[in-house]
């Protein structure tokens, strides 16, 4: 039956990863969800269309009896999901796998999507460092002679974040077509590594990504089910954890935790892909719907706070874990008062989150671990979670999640140009091969880069002004463009001639790309590079 299934390129580790029983598992995952996921990707984009025509995302009216029934709960918390306080994310890359599982935090998001850049290398990287850090074997050393260990006596809970419905896995084709990236990163992990995590006292865990709707949710759920019957799994050993990061997803977040019960591990706010996911569908939309400058963008703007307050009530009322969003930024010895002060912000977000009732929160860095889970032990204690805690003071609002008249700050100079810098040298870095990125004490992952284009092409569109004045027109940003890729510091082997014309192609163009990752993976990343033109 694998005859169906071709491998386009070849990577060290491959024949350790894509066994041939691992293909056969893919191809049963494939033939079980792709027609499906083609006509979900379908209903897609038809609402998206028809939010960027002017239509008011609502609740929906079909399924207000689930949102009514007050009795249906999601499973109990999984055996190493108990307590999620602090979550730590991040690449599956060797070295920053053996810091995540040192870090102390209770959880450790094993990321193959927004921090991971795509490469085939990184794919079968991925999957073979989760073998090996699940199995206690994982060890390394740099190019400097420094030998990295797992040291902890306790590791945090794996849980992997497979790529999202919309991305395609081009070099693995099936029948000519390309595979699921989703259940690619899904089916491998899970084959190799359900087994020995559930030995292990855990269980495969995942956290899913860019959900648009409860029936991509369904979907989900649906592999699930298959994946477990035919690796003799019970039913409800599977967990996930679904990302709230789309505007459309914040309308059915009762509906999305139904969908997966007996799966469930609760919601998390995802909060860079949620602000770019408000910039996508309201991009043509007047001044009401224009944000301000990135940077003042926080989680106290109202329309974010109906957001979280929403899903925590959503949450608790449903027994599942509220999960809080990203602290990115980076600690520097080098510049300890710096350091401090960020400190002190991330101690005063994660403050929040735990008043709010939030069960847990993520961090990008180890160094950020101790702050945060000191907010979160003052708030819960002995306590491993805040589940019965209602939110019933919470009263869902259609309105108050799209308001964005209210949200303080200004469009700035400095803003647009750091925009346009951050969207570049990561879109640099990228290409490379490299999924987080620090810049300027910040971890920058696709979503903010996602964020930093998107405002660019809104901006734009709109003939938005800065508070200095100036317009933001689409020759402005190339000077902009030019300037900036000036001053880079340019090295053997780097890449910022194809991310400047990436930058110009997702961000300057009349025409607006759904995904930076999709557009420069087509074109850039995949086997069939040079002849895929960018995907509008």
């Amino acid at each position: 039956m694998t005859d169906r299934i071709r491998i386009t390129e070849h990577a060290p580790g491959q024949e350790r990863v894509l066994t041939p029983q691992a293909l056969e598992f893919l191809l049963s995952l494939h033939d079980l969800a792709e027609r499906r996921r083609r006509e979900l990707r379908r209903l897609r984009r038809t609402r998206r269309a028809a939010l960027a025509d002017g239509a008011t995302p609502t609740f929906l009216p079909e399924t207000r009896h689930i949102r009514d029934d007050a009795t249906w709960q999601v499973a109990p918390p999984a055996p190493g999901l108990e307590d999620r306080r602090v979550e730590i994310t991040g690449p599956i890359e060797r070295k920053m796998t053996i810091n995540a599982l040192n870090s102390g935090a209770r959880v450790w998001l094993a990321d193959c999507e927004d921090a991971s850049s795509p490469t085939w290398e990184n794919v079968i990287a991925s999957q073979a460092n989760l073998q090996d850090a699940i199995r206690g074997t994982i060890e390394f050393t740099s190019p400097q002679g420094k030998e990295y260990r797992v040291t902890a006596e306790r590791t945090p809970t794996i849980v992997v974040r497979p790529r999202g419905w919309h991305l395609d896995e081009r070099r693995i084709l099936v029948d000519g077509e390309p595979m699921s990236a989703s259940l690619v990163d899904f089916g491998l992990h899970m084959l190799h590594n359900a087994d020995a995590l559930i030995a292990s006292g855990r269980g495969p865990y995942f956290y899913l990504p860019k959900l648009e709707s409860h029936l991509e949710a369904r979907l989900w759920n649906d592999v699930f089910v298959a994946a477990q019957d035919m690796l003799l799994i019970p039913r409800g050993t599977i967990r996930a954890t679904v990302l709230i990061e789309t505007i459309s997803a914040a309308f059915e977040m009762e509906e999305i935790l139904y969908e997966l019960r007996e799966h469930s591990s609760g919601l998390n706010a995802g909060r860079w892909d949620y602000l770019f996911s408000i910039i996508r569908a309201f991009r043509f939309r007047g001044p009401d719907f224009v944000l301000p400058d990135r940077s003042a963008l926080t989680m106290t703007a109202p329309f974010m706070r109906a957001y979280t307050e929403q899903l925590v009530r959503a949450c608790h009322r449903r027994g599942a874990h509220a999960i809080g969003g990203m602290a990115a930024f980076v600690p520097s010895a080098k510049d300890p008062e710096a350091t401090q002060v960020a400190l002190a912000q991330v101690a005063e977000d994660k403050r929040r989150e735990a008043a709010d009732g939030f069960d847990g929160s993520w961090v990008a860095h180890p160094g950020l671990v101790e702050t945060a889970q000191a907010e979160f032990d003052a708030v819960l204690g002995d306590a491993p979670h805040q589940l019965g805690r209602s939110r019933d003071d919470v009263v869902p609002d259609e309105a108050a999640l799209i308001d964005l008249s209210t949200t303080p700050g200004d469009i700035t100079e400095a803003g647009l140009r750091l925009n346009v810098e951050v969207g570049i040298r990561y879109m640099e870095a990228w290409l490379r091969g490299q999924g987080a990125v620090a810049i300027h004490s910040l971890m920058e992952d696709a979503a903010t880069a996602e964020i930093s284009r998107s405002q660019v092409w809104q901006w734009i569109h709109v003939e938005a002004r800065t508070v200095e004045g100036h317009t933001i027109s689409r020759d402005r940003v190339k000077g902009i463009v030019r300037e900036l890729s000036a001053s880079f510091e340019r090295f053997d082997g780097d890449r910022f001639d194809e991310a400047v014309t990436l930058f110009h192609e997702v961000a300057l163009r009349p025409t607006y790309p759904a995904f930076f990752t999709l557009a420069g993976t087509e074109r850039y990343l995949s086997p069939l590079a040079e002849e895929t033109p960018i995907a509008a």
